[in-house]
């Protein structure tokens, strides 16, 4: 049953926290928390899902221009041009640079369980002043270097509402996720990559930007607990995952809270879903090959990424 009040108090999230934590679960100094889930026997189940071989993007295109829904722009330039002769005879090349700050609205990334502190620790109890200017010793994106591969499964609450998006601020509660289940035929699993679409990008195409930051769809806090009943490996979203503003009482994030900080789940925000929705639509399933791979960024926070459903 959904709460009669969206609001949750400072009590009911540190309630939420310490039911969903997997703390000291894998041992002291784990750092793959709930990519334990994810076993290379359900890696290869999900390779069976393969028919085809087709493919999707789930990554939005490098922004480089500033807006309110992209406040930190990539910066893309040209470092070298084919009339430059390096001394290479008649063979010339095109170069270019390529930057950003990706942690932010517009760029398809992936959160490291490094990147959330609360109350001074980051995931497992790790201490968060243990990371300095030179990145993270714990809980770094390094973790994923052999990559992300799995059973991908969409939850379209838009479908599941008979909407083309959901509305800045509307939250997706525990029972919005198993409705969807019923509608769709399918059931998240132990070690799953579960993607949760709102509508984000066909909203803005269409509406046009606005300051996502302040106001955007996502889970509500209690919704947490589906998360950590079913034993995702991974959770991602077409917004940042966290409905804006925040539900919860002095805390501005409470989805990378639960999530990242107290599960160890790695989150995927700003991927854009509806390439594979309409794919999903038309196989009539939707369960897939997921499959990403971050940079192998020493003591990073989190990579950009551009993951790829197989069909």
């Amino acid at each position: 049953m959904k709460p009669t009040s969206t609001q949750v108090s400072a009590d009911e999230f540190r309630a939420i926290f310490e039911a969903i934590c997997s703390w000291g679960r894998w041992g002291q100094g784990d750092e793959r928390g709930a990519l334990h889930h994810l076993t290379p026997e359900r890696t290869a189940a999900a390779a069976r899902l393969v028919r085809d071989g087709a493919t999707v993007t789930l990554s939005q295109p490098l922004r480089t221009e500033a807006r309110v829904d992209c406040p930190e722009p990539a910066e893309h330039r040209m470092t070298m041009l084919t009339d430059v002769d390096i001394g290479s005879g008649t063979v010339r090349f095109a170069k270019d640079y390529v930057g950003l700050d990706y942690h932010n609205p517009g760029h398809s990334h992936i959160d490291a369980l490094c990147h959330v502190a609360y109350h001074g620790s980051i995931y497992n109890g790790e201490p968060s002043d243990s990371i300095t200017e030179d990145g993270a010793p714990a809980g770094s994106i390094e973790v994923l270097k052999d990559g992300l591969v799995g059973r991908g499964v969409l939850l379209d609450v838009p479908r599941l509402r008979g909407v083309p998006w959901l509305e800045p601020g509307e939250h997706i509660f525990r029972e919005d996720l198993e409705a969807a289940e019923d509608a769709q035929g399918v059931r998240v699993g132990a070690g799953d990559i579960l993607l949760v679409r709102t509508g984000h990008a066909p909203r803005l195409a269409e509406l046009g930007p606005w300051d996502t930051d302040e106001s955007r769809a996502g889970l509500h806090p209690t919704a947490a607990h589906f998360l950590a009943d079913r034993s995702i490996a991974a959770l991602g979203s077409d917004g940042n995952n966290d409905t804006a503003p925040s539900s919860t009482d002095g805390v501005g994030f409470p989805i990378h809270v639960l999530a990242i900080n107290a599960m160890g789940v790695h989150l995927l925000d700003y991927l854009q879903f509806e390439d594979l929705a309409r794919r999903c639509e038309d196989a009539g399933r939707w369960e897939f090959l997921f499959v990403g791979a971050p940079l192998r960024i020493t003591g990073g926070t989190g990579s950009p990424l551009n993951p790829i459903a197989v069909f």
